[in-house]
Formats: structure tokens, sequence, C-alpha cells
């Protein structure tokens, strides 16, 4: 499968002013050193909108931040909505660009979904769907900041999950059998080492601290999988249905997991 993850989708903090630094709030936890309320600068947010300890956040007690992903949100809302005026130039923007932000960030996910589903060849029977689809969330996310926190969410995300469900069955059928399903499932902690899950639906499923060792993920469909601290040494996860980068990172895994097109090793898996 080609390499869907265009650089419009993919977060580009050079060119946004921190948002998911400031809008976003977090607990004190095992993923953050401190709390945050939602609307307040992180203390590690400089001046020029980067991260002040980027290259050591995990080892710094903020391992969530390297989980998160904007799919682009962050500089279509600060480089195109507001027209690159950030919320330090203009106080009185700051509470609206959150609340845009917030509303961006899912659709830019969903852009990122219906992107891939159209580099499906066994997906063609739903390719024009999936364009209008697409060609609807783009005009949305076009659309000023005052049109944008009315946009309901919820309803965009149902019209387009069921392109998605469809896209799923499609690919998943090419592996022939009986269709396999553990969608939603409570798999927290299991032993799957070398499963055989090829071309499963785990959509949603709760692979928490699962030991998926050499397991075989291929052609699964992973849209909402929790995979934090889940062992991937040795899976192939090659291609994988809507897998997601921060999903990657937020796994482990070694040299010999085998990953999609496009997607990079995180830094912190094992040689």
């Amino acid at each position: 499968m080609p390499d869907t993850r265009e650089p419009a989708l993919r977060g580009d903090c050079a060119n946004c002013f921190g948002l998911c630094c400031v809008a976003l709030p977090f607990a004190k936890s095992a993923d953050f050193a401190v709390n945050k309320a939602p609307g307040e600068p992180c203390r590690n947010l400089r001046e020029d909108f980067r991260c002040g300890i980027h290259t050591r956040l995990r080892t710094s007690g903020f391992q969530g931040c390297t989980v998160y992903d904007c799919f682009g949100a962050g500089q279509q809302v600060s480089q195109v909505t507001f027209g690159g005026v950030s919320w330090r130039e203009a106080p009185e923007t700051a509470s609206r660009m959150f609340d845009v932000f917030y509303v961006m960030r899912q659709l830019h996910e969903l852009l990122r979904y219906l992107t891939e589903a159209l580099a499906r060849p066994a997906a063609r029977p739903v390719h024009a769907e999936l364009r209008g689809a697409l060609a609807r969330v783009e005009e949305l996310t076009g659309g000023s900041a005052d049109e944008l926190v009315k946009v309901r969410v919820p309803e965009v995300r149902a019209d387009v999950n069921r392109l998605l469900l469809r896209t799923s069955e499609l690919v998943r059928a090419t592996v022939g059998g009986k269709p396999k399903s553990r969608r939603g499932a409570d798999l927290i902690g299991k032993r799957l080492r070398g499963a055989r899950l090829r071309g499963t639906d785990l959509r949603g499923a709760l692979l928490i601290a699962a030991d998926l060792t050499g397991a075989d993920l291929s052609l699964t469909d992973l849209i909402g999988a929790d995979l934090r601290d889940a062992d991937l040494s040795g899976a192939d996860l090659t291609g994988a249905l809507f897998l997601t980068q921060p999903q990657l990172n937020a796994a482990r895994g070694n040299a010999e997991t085998r990953l999609p097109e496009g997607f990079e090793r995180p830094a912190h898996w094992t040689s």
C-alpha cells in the first residue's frame, strides 16, 4: 500500500502556536509530571512555541506528549484559520482558537483515515463515497473560526465511520475465511505471543500491556485500539488498517517488528 501519511496530516510544530501544549489539559500521572489546566501553557513551552524538553520528554516524565499527534490540525488552525496571528499576539482570540483546535483535530483525524481508505485498492467499491466524504470534511476544515465551533463533529464522525467500517470489511475479506472480530475486546495484559490475528477486527480493543510478541497483525483493523505498553517485538503489522504513529509510540517493539510503509520506528524501541 502506498504511503498515505501526507505532510498536511502530520503535526508541524514549526508552524503551530503550541496549541496542544496550551489548549489541552493533563493530570499528574505516569504520563505527565504535573497537572495542567486547559488553556494554561505547559511550563516547558518556550517563547518560540517549541518544547524546551522535546528530546527528553520520556525521561522528564512527559511520556504522554510522545503519544499525541494533532494530524496537522495545529498548523491549520494557526496559519489558516487564524491567519498566522498567535494567541500571544492577540490574547482575545485565545479561547476561540483553543475551541477551534479541539474541533479541527477531530476533523483532521477523519481526513487521515479517509485518505488511507482511498489508497486501499480493495475498497474500490466505496471509493466514490470516500472521495465525497473527504471533500466534505476538507470543506469544513477551511471554514472560519465561527463556522468551525458550530460543526457537529459526532454527526460528521458517524457519516465517515460508516465508510471506514465498509472499507475495513472489504480489505479484511481479502484474507479469506470467516471474518474474525475482537472489536472492543478487553485484552489487557493478555498473552497473545505468536497469535494469528491476520485480518481480525480489533477496533477499540484494549491491548494495554498485552504480549503480542511475534503476533501476525497484518491487515488487522486497529482504529482506536489501545496499544499502550503492548509488546510488539517481532510482530507483523504490514497492511494494518488505520494504525497511527501515536499508537506505535505508546507501544513497545524492536528492530524485528514489521511496520506498514511510511511509519517511523519509535526511538524508545529496543534494537
